[in-house]
């Protein structure tokens, strides 16, 4: 399904890009940091999930037709800043009282695995880097389609990017843990997830969508 020869190639290119810091790392990072591991590894199994849907998109030629439509590209980066700023605005009106304990999180955890997931398919610099990256690494000497080959590709890809992030958890989780049990702390953890929101919401709006 894959050419194995580019393999040592595009593993380094894909480690090379997890390393980079970006909105997801910082998005799953203070997840974790505010309210715990289990938030966090909700937060990377949303955005695995957006990951192989946009994977599945890529293979199939439908992320292609969207990123060659500026209109539609547009309207997905403001649709994008619009949902994180409203998460925002949300995180910023919670009371401090409605700050989970620890052990009550399942239902938290769930909404940052699903603002994971929107965020992510709501970003169109997300949608134009499959478009750009895999196609780089399929090859013309197998018998595989492109399609095939940019499925198993993106799919290598949502492994290797799911793992990297829970160990990102696993070490900003630990760092939390000190703060969760700190009371100043959880009066704010609300406000600092919605600072975060905004941060990403700035980062998706005032950013340049590349042309694939």
């Amino acid at each position: 399904m894959i050419d194995f020869s580019i393999l040592p190639v595009y593993l380094t290119a894909v480690i090379a890009l997890l390393l980079i810091p970006g909105p997801d790392m910082l998005l799953i990072a203070s997840s974790s940091l505010s309210y715990g591991k289990k938030v966090g590894v909700f937060a990377s199994l949303g955005n695995a999930t957006s990951g192989v849907m946009l994977t599945l998109l890529a293979a199939m030629g439908v992320s292609a037709l969207i990123a060659m439509n500026p209109f539609a590209l547009e309207v997905l980066r403001v649709l994008g800043g619009a949902y994180l700023l409203k998460m925002g605005w949300d995180c910023m009106r919670t009371q401090a009282a409605d700050a989970p304990e620890v052990e009550q999180q399942s239902g938290l955890a769930m909404t940052l695995y699903r603002r994971a997931v929107i965020s992510n398919l709501l970003n169109p610099k997300a949608l134009i880097f499959f478009v750009l990256f895999l196609p780089q690494f399929v090859s013309s000497q197998i018998t595989a389609t492109s399609g095939e080959q940019m499925l198993v590709l993106g799919l290598l890809l949502n492994v290797l990017g799911l793992l990297f992030n829970l160990f990102l958890v696993t070490m900003v989780g630990s760092l939390g843990q000190s703060l969760l049990k700190n009371d100043k702390f959880r009066t704010n953890q609300h406000k600092f997830m919605g600072l975060i929101f905004f941060i990403l919401a700035i980062w998706l709006l005032a950013s340049q969508i590349p042309t694939p």
